[in-house]
């Protein structure tokens, strides 16, 4: 999730383009296909496997922004958009989800590309979400493009008390990254509460394990956009309606 490249490019347009280094450190996924078999290994009686998967896929989706904690501590936290919607059905209930991220101020020109699997054109996919159907990749194509897995965020589901539905993170020991400031490795954490809120937190690390990148604070909190015509297009029942011949192990897998 943490592993990816930016598009420096496009930040020198961008009028935050003054706090890129820190941006950089502090974003979770902006280009992403996430996979998801979402697999629980004990399941209640009430719930299955995919009653977690559809929970976890609908809190994914939508277009979110981390506006309020951006006005709370401006000089620790940006206005982020997150955008995530369908990309595809597998054959065995596994969903595919496209996210992006970009400044709030410029969503046109999504500045990171990371993925917990990696894509063969990421070019290709920018803005995906907010494309019409027939100018996109479409399902087949997705799938086929989905390149080597990165990494696995290990979900479970929240003690009682907890603001949280699910929460989890990656192995403890990361996974390699050299993205910026002598980075060797990184770790991922995300949260998924009520109401479609998302908390996720991305930090890289040196050998000697002291933080470079990321933020320090806290996990970036992102909190859906208020209801809009987009919704029509984020709507999990607009999920492929074809599945495709492929199985994706998850990204996220969920544990008890």
């Amino acid at each position: 999730m943490c592993t990816g490249s930016d598009s420096a490019s496009d930040s020198k347009s961008d009028p935050n383009s003054n706090g890129w280094t820190r941006a950089r450190g502090a974003v979770l996924k902006s280009l992403v296909l996430i996979g998801g078999a979402l697999l629980l290994r004990r399941l209640t009686k009430s719930t299955t496997r995919w009653d977690h998967a559809r929970i976890v896929a609908e809190s994914l989706n939508g277009e979110k922004f981390s506006k309020e904690q951006a006005v709370r501590d401006p000089d620790s936290y940006f206005n982020f958009r997150w955008l995530s919607c369908p990309a595809a059905d597998m054959v065995d209930g596994s969903k595919v989800l496209y996210f992006e991220q970009a400044f709030w101020r410029t969503p046109h020109k999504p500045f990171r590309q990371v993925g917990t699997y990696a894509i063969r054109d990421a070019e290709e996919y920018k803005n995906f979400c907010d494309r019409p159907r027939d100018q996109r990749p479409q399902p087949e194509e997705v799938i086929g493009d989905i390149a080597e897995h990165l990494t696995t965020i290990h979900l479970k589901r929240c003690e009682r008390g907890k603001r949280c539905l699910y929460e989890g993170s990656t192995p403890a020991d990361g996974f390699p990254n050299s993205w910026q400031n002598g980075a060797t490795y990184c770790t991922s954490e995300l949260a998924v509460l009520k109401n479609n809120e998302i908390h996720a937190w991305d930090r890289g690390y040196d050998d000697d394990g002291n933080q470079v990148w990321g933020v320090k604070g806290g996990p970036y909190e992102f909190k859906p956009a208020p209801a809009s015509s987009f919704d029509d297009v984020l709507n999990p029942l607009s999920f492929a309606s074809q599945p495709v011949g492929k199985r994706i192990e998850g990204s996220f897998v969920l544990q008890e």
